[in-house]
């Protein structure tokens, strides 16, 4: 499956440089009108929606400072923008660990969710929760201890050794859903021996739930900051990896520094996010996706696109969890699961082919 990048990921040259500084301006441009537009969709879209229309107008008065005193005001900034908020981080941090795994593994089906890295940090966060762990640092560090200990696990299995040989597409598939199906069963043990009256929330969350996100775990938010700068720092490196790990070796990159590095931040990237909103799947693998289709293989405009363009798609796929069902909500992990398991099916049999 790593037949699909080739050597020219990296390009150098007179006046390239240019050209790639003024196509990353203006993906940043355009891909920032597009968030601001589902932004926009997102805080006038509720369930008032379904009788009252789309309230863009008291939308537009309550961000302005015009309507401060009416309940429209008190929906927007304690229910509906944190609420965009955090499907913004969520979509931005898990496109980005879906391109990130891609990169180091050399492999266009690689994902957080697929490889069952989610599904650690999943069991991680419930068994914090049922220790009574505070959400920020206790769950989201228990979080990140699950994750790392399924990354490593899969990785242990996908090579003959550690660092240097290259992975097996397949091994790593099968790895990953098979660590998927035994974190899963972990999770179902788990909830079925507890007493805790929690069960019912964490069922709900499991399925991805962003209702529950509170002004305290802002800081857990703004903490991803540092591992976006952080990656797109490495967004070099990256594509020099596309190109086999011999061949970034011997242009100068430190092959297990740099993988290592990324490994462990893009965990704790995946493990935040998901001990806040649950298991939400297949945005690592369709949002980088759709985006080296249209802007190449290049990371440094990826990095950018994938932050971009992956909160933009989140925001949209809790627009329309909130608003499809008759009555209530349905977790946006099913809308997620629902637009990328087909996709991932295609790309499966298109690699196969």
């Amino acid at each position: 499956m790593s037949g699909i990048y080739t050597k020219d990921q990296e390009i150098e040259g007179p006046g390239v440089f240019g050209s790639l500084l003024a196509r990353f301006f203006l993906l940043i441009f355009l891909l920032s009108i597009l968030l601001a537009c589902t932004m926009a969709l997102g805080l006038a879209s509720g369930s008032s929606v379904r009788l009252d229309g789309w309230n863009f107008r008291q939308v537009y008065d309550v961000l302005l400072g015009h309507d401060r005193d009416s309940v429209m005001a008190t929906i927007l900034w304690q229910i509906r923008l944190p609420r965009v908020i955090l499907a913004a981080t969520v979509g931005a941090s898990l496109a980005l660990g879906g391109l990130v795994f891609q990169a180091l593994l050399r492999n266009p089906l690689a994902e957080p969710y697929i490889l069952g890295v989610s599904g650690g940090s999943a069991i991680g966060a419930i068994v914090g929760i049922l220790l009574g762990f505070s959400a920020f640092p206790g769950v989201s560090l228990a979080a990140f201890a699950g994750s790392m200990a399924v990354l490593l696990f899969v990785l242990a299995m996908a090579s003959s050794t550690r660092w240097r040989s290259s992975m097996s597409g397949e091994s790593l598939l099968l790895g990953g859903v098979m660590m998927n199906a035994f974190c899963g069963a972990i999770i179902m043990f788990l909830i079925s021996i507890s007493q805790s009256s929690q069960v019912h929330h964490i069922l709900f969350w499991l399925m991805g739930d962003f209702s529950i996100f509170s002004r305290s775990q802002l800081f857990t938010l703004v903490s991803v900051i540092p591992c976006y700068l952080l990656i797109f720092i490495m967004a070099r490196p990256m594509n020099l990896l596309l190109m086999g790990r011999d061949a970034a070796a011997s242009m100068g990159v430190s092959v297990r520094t740099v993988s290592l590095l990324l490994l462990v931040v893009t965990s704790l990237l995946v493990s935040l996010m998901v001990s806040i909103s649950g298991l939400v799947g297949f945005v690592g693998l369709v949002i980088p996706h759709i985006f080296r289709h249209i802007i190449g293989p290049d990371h440094r405009l990826l990095v950018p696109a994938c932050i971009l363009g992956g909160a933009s798609y989140m925001i949209f796929c809790d627009l329309l969890a909130r608003t499809l069902p008759v009555a209530g909500e349905m977790p946006v992990g099913i809308v997620t699961a629902l637009i990328g398991a087909p996709l991932f099916i295609f790309l499966l049999w298109r690699a196969r082919r």
